[in-house]
């Protein structure tokens, strides 16, 4: 699902495959390297002392494991670190979106409109932290990152762009996460509708979404630009070709969802018959 991406699984660590040596997560663990060497202990020693196991401190230290908040902090107060490393994790910040991904956030956060289509889950900007959680497999600077982007949704100045959403039925009935995520996801999907926010959902059956998902962005002056969805990644484009196509297949999608009203109720009933 590349409009809501989710980040490889790590396997760095298997036979043949080395992380790059220049990433800032290689460098952060070259820096626990450092500190843990000038205290004199070997990766062992370290985990016997903050509880965290040897070989996620190997990881860490070669690239191939990302480093928590919560083992940095451990680190820093074991090593004596003076908090070098807890702040040294900012670099997860600007590494939370691919660069494929950031081009669409950038457009993302200054749109004055938005109009997404989504076949297999609920769009990132309404996704709860749970949901977000489990679809992002616990990368919890990820799930950081897909609440901050939700913030454009709420914010006072520049106001925030009128949203248009259409999901297919099928979301509403795919486990993501359990009964209880699934059931808190739903009911936060209707408590957000509002005059410049409406959710829709497409009925199960033949449709014009079913060739994937994607967004549309209006910006300032009413220039519209695509994100459409890959096998592998996301494309962002201004072409004015691709952005007509994907605003008249938006707009044949929309005719075939069901209205507002009608909408809320089938997403109440999921909630009711399958997550409660």
């Amino acid at each position: 699902m590349a409009l809501e991406f989710t980040p490889p699984s790590l396997n760095s660590g298997k036979e043949g495959i080395l992380p790059n040596l220049y990433t800032p997560q290689a460098i952060w663990g070259r820096e626990l390297r450092h500190y843990r060497k000038a205290a004199g202990l070997t990766q062992g020693q370290l985990a016997q002392r903050i509880h965290f196991s040897e070989s996620l401190i190997s990881g860490v230290e070669t690239g191939q494991l990302p480093a928590s908040p919560e083992f940095a902090e451990t680190c820093d107060e074991t090593l004596d670190t003076g908090g070098a490393l807890r702040r040294l994790l900012d670099w997860r910040r600007a590494q939370v979106f691919p660069s494929w991904f950031g081009k669409w956030r950038d457009r993302e956060q200054v749109a004055t409109a938005l109009r997404t289509y989504q076949p297999l889950v609920i769009p990132g900007l309404l996704q709860t932290e749970e949901y977000a959680r489990v679809l992002l497999r616990g990368n919890e600077a990820a799930v950081e990152g897909r609440l901050d982007r939700q913030t454009i949704l709420t914010r006072e100045d520049p106001r925030p762009p009128a949203f248009r959403c259409v999901i297919d039925e099928a979301v509403l009935y795919r486990p993501i996460g359990g009964p209880k995520v699934m059931r808190k996801q739903l009911e936060h999907l209707v408590s957000v509708i509002h005059p410049r926010l409406s959710v829709q959902v497409v009925p199960h059956g033949m449709h014009s979404g079913l060739m994937g998902g994607f967004a549309i962005a209006t910006l300032d002056g009413g220039s519209d630009v695509l994100y459409a969805e890959t096998a592998v990644r996301g494309i962002t484009t201004s072409d004015q070709e691709d952005v007509a196509v994907a605003v008249e297949r938006f707009e044949a999608i929309r005719s075939e969802a069901l209205p507002i009203s009608m909408s809320i109720d089938l997403i109440q009933k999921a909630v009711a018959e399958k997550w409660t």
